[in-house]
């Protein structure tokens, strides 16, 4: 063996140790920053955490008949204020016999305590996810009576021009139409007259 050989930086001499040491921190500290995005990702996001919080909303200067859009969890909200007209509307025996479920079987649509006639904690207030049950899409609010390019029967209600499904002011869905079933109704509470919670169900309101 040559005399080279025998005196070059063998395995267990201290220099390549040191260099041996300094790679692998080297290695270390690359793979734990080449990892920081994806443990990250694994991290729930603040604007995660601010789409899936409850909202509150004033509907004090509601006028009877007005809707206003929110948004809760990525989602668009609708609450209208419904007037007396609409209230009658809802319990008519000629609209009721148009509907697929007048009764809100379906429970996935609704919680417990809006499963009535007007699908509503308070009967004046409706609220609803504002997104079509069939495709997704985002339905129209049309309170005219007799639209001629909906139905010369129309009373009121939520038409979806994407592909015509039909809703009454309570979110519940026509026969005949694309739509599977009800609007959703989201958990919802009032903390006070005028102030509306979205994402927090009456329930749990009262155990407070």
């Amino acid at each position: 063996m040559s005399e080279a050989s025998n005196n070059g930086p063998g395995p267990k001499s201290p220099k390549r140790r040191k260099l041996l040491t300094l790679t692998g921190l080297t290695g270390l500290s690359g793979l734990a920053i080449a990892s920081w995005p994806f443990l990250r990702s694994l991290l729930p996001s603040r604007k995660a955490q601010v789409l899936g919080a409850p909202i509150q909303l004033d509907v004090s200067e509601l006028e009877p008949g007005e809707q206003i859009t929110a948004e809760w969890r990525g989602q668009p909200i609708w609450v209208l204020k419904r007037d007396d007209e609409m209230l009658r509307t809802l319990a008519s025996e000629n609209l009721l016999d148009r509907l697929r479920d007048p009764d809100s079987e379906v429970r996935t649509q609704q919680p417990g305590y809006a499963k009535n006639e007007m699908r509503s904690l308070k009967p004046e207030y409706f609220i609803c996810i504002a997104i079509c049950t069939h495709l997704g899409c985002v339905p129209v609010y049309r309170p005219e009576r007799g639209a001629p390019d909906i139905d010369k029967d129309w009373q009121g209600g939520y038409f979806c021009p994407c592909h015509k499904s039909k809703f009454d002011l309570a979110g519940r869905v026509f026969k005949g139409v694309p739509a599977p079933v009800n609007l959703v109704i989201p958990p919802h509470s009032y903390v006070d007259e005028e102030t509306l919670v979205i994402g927090i169900d009456q329930e749990q309101t009262r155990m407070r």
